[in-house]
């Protein structure tokens, strides 16, 4: 708040202020910026009769909002009296209920007459007076939050503030990104739902500081961009939409304590996202994608173990990756041996150079917490419901793998 001493009281009486151009008192009523001194016909001199202007303290209080959250209004309910008493009449006010659509937005620290001033400006209320008048008579006037607005031109001062105080009425665009999406589906669910050109995202893409990727990313923006809904304002552009997905992969590996929990199980964060990324591509549920982890980090630990795996994770999913085509159910023999890529890990022990697609919380989570067990190998034996089996020796797996032929030739209808 602007400090009262730099606001002395009015020397003249209210006839002889300069008014604005609602016929309202601007300097004391808020019309004009709160953090310019009240000019007095008299200079910076204390006036020399009291009782006969507002107190140049008192005008900044009647007016003064801030933002924060909601919003604050420093004025008394009776304050409409006093204006009225000094004016001489009510502030101008359209009738309503106004035509045509107009976008306003709310800023942070916005005051309540910025905000009248604003509203004017586009058409939407006729004076800067009639909508304090109206949050002044509005208790719900302190819920308005920060955002995007679509009014009409030439509303009711009280119209616009109903349409204000209502967070529902914040503009958006909501988007939703599903777990497992890769980056170039990703662009794609961007461009598709905001209108805005796959080139601008790629480029943004470009830029890993600007985005806020991790150093440990190196530069690779896959498997970090956060599946989630959000609700992008309108003027967001698609370097502010995918730093805003980076920073919430963020908050899920602070929350999981993705750099402390990795040295405990002796990986890098970079590895934990990979893993977590190949649990999120294979896995259906929580409990299995945390039990997928723990297959993974047995090969990779004990590569002699389940008959002796080699080191190598042999997951389908990565493959696909390789060969830039969606997950499919039954890779060839031909594709596993001759794909010729670090990804492929039928050829390529240890886990592929990083994430191949955007692990949810649960996915992060179980390659931080996987279960206890022994296995070396998992099967999914029904599509439909996602049921996944798990051995720990070879033999039981082959068990397994027929379950799914059978599936497969029985049940899948053309699944398989």
């Amino acid at each position: 708040m602007t400090d009262p001493q730099q606001h002395p009281e009015y020397a003249g009486s209210p006839a002889d202020a300069p008014r604005d151009s609602d016929g309202g008192l601007g300097a004391i009523l808020g019309d004009e910026p709160v953090d310019e001194p009240v000019r007095t016909r008299g200079g910076n001199r204390r006036a020399q009769k009291k009782g006969r202007g507002l107190p140049g303290c008192l005008a900044v209080l009647i007016a003064l909002v801030v933002i924060g959250g909601g919003l604050w209004w420093g004025a008394d309910r009776g304050i409409d009296a006093i204006r009225e008493a000094l004016n001489g009449s009510s502030a101008e006010d359209f009738p309503g209920p106004g035509t045509g659509e107009v976008v306003v937005e709310v800023k942070e620290g916005d005051t309540a007459a910025q905000i009248g001033r604003n509203l004017k400006a586009e058409g939407v209320v006729a004076s800067v007076d009639a909508f304090i008048q109206a949050a002044n008579s509005n208790p719900e006037a302190a819920g308005i939050q920060v955002g995007f607005y679509t009014l009409r031109q030439e509303m009711r001062a009280a119209d616009a503030l109903d349409v204000l105080v209502d967070p529902a009425n914040i503009v958006t665009t909501a988007v939703t990104v599903p777990e497992g999406l890769r980056v170039v589906d990703i662009v794609e669910v961007l461009a598709k739902e905001t209108g805005l050109p796959r080139a601008q995202f790629e480029a943004a893409l470009e830029d890993p500081a600007a985005i806020g990727l991790p150093e440990y990313a190196q530069g690779n923006p896959e498997g970090y961009l956060f599946p989630a809904t959000y609700a992008f304002p309108p003027n967001a552009q698609p370097v502010d939409m995918i730093k805003q997905m980076v920073d919430r992969w963020r908050e899920s590996a602070e929350s999981n304590e993705i750099e402390a929990k990795a040295a405990e199980l002796g990986y890098e964060p970079q590895e934990i996202m990979t893993v977590a990324s190949l649990a999120q591509s294979e896995g259906k549920t929580a409990e299995d994608m945390s039990r997928i982890a723990r297959v993974i980090y047995n090969r990779i630990e004990n590569p002699d173990g389940g008959g002796g795996t080699g080191g190598l994770l042999q997951i389908d999913a990565t493959v696909d990756y390789a060969l830039d085509r969606p997950l499919t159910v039954g890779l060839t023999q031909e594709e596993r041996e001759n794909t010729d890529s670090p990804y492929n890990t039928y050829v390529e022990p240890g886990l592929p150079p990083g994430p191949i697609s955007s692990p949810g919380d649960e996915a992060i989570h179980a390659a931080l917490n996987p279960a206890e067990g022994d296995w070396y190998y998992y099967v999914t034996v029904n599509l439909a419901t996602g049921e996944t089996k798990f051995a720990e020796t070879y033999e039981e797996f082959q068990g397994y793998w027929n379950e799914l032929r059978d599936y497969c030739a029985t049940e899948s209808a053309g699944a398989c």
